[in-house]
C-alpha cells in the first residue's frame, strides 16, 4: 500500500504518494500547484493539497493509503490535507 508523505514548512506544504518497495514517488502536489488568489489562508490551501493528491492518486488506480505525518500533529495545515484526501476519496 503506498504512503502519503505530508511536509510543512513555514511557508508551504508539501504531499506525495511514495511506493516503498521500489523506492519511488508515484504523484506529488505542493501548495504553489493549486494556489488559489482567493484562498490565501494556509489551512485551506492544505485542504486543496490533500484534493489534488486524491484526484492524482485515483487516475492513477490508488484508492487507499497509508497516512505519514512526518513527525508533526494531527492538528492545523497536516489535518487539512488529510480532510481534503479523504473528501477527495483517499482512504487512509
Amino acid at each position: 500500500m503506498p504512503r502519503l508523505s505530508v511536509f510543512k514548512s513555514s511557508q508551504h506544504i508539501y504531499a506525495q504518494l511514495i511506493d516503498d518497495e521500489k523506492g519511488a514517488t508515484i504523484v506529488a502536489v505542493r501548495d504553489e500547484e493549486v494556489k488559489d488568489k482567493k484562498k490565501s489562508v494556509k489551512s485551506d490551501l492544505a485542504r486543496l493539497v490533500g484534493g489534488e493528491i486524491a484526484k492524482k492518486a485515483a487516475a492513477k488506480g490508488i484508492k487507499k493509503a497509508v497516512f505519514d505525518r512526518g513527525g508533526f500533529q494531527y492538528h492545523g495545515r497536516i489535518r487539512a490535507v488529510a480532510e481534503g484526501a479523504r473528501e477527495g476519496g483517499l482512504k487512509f
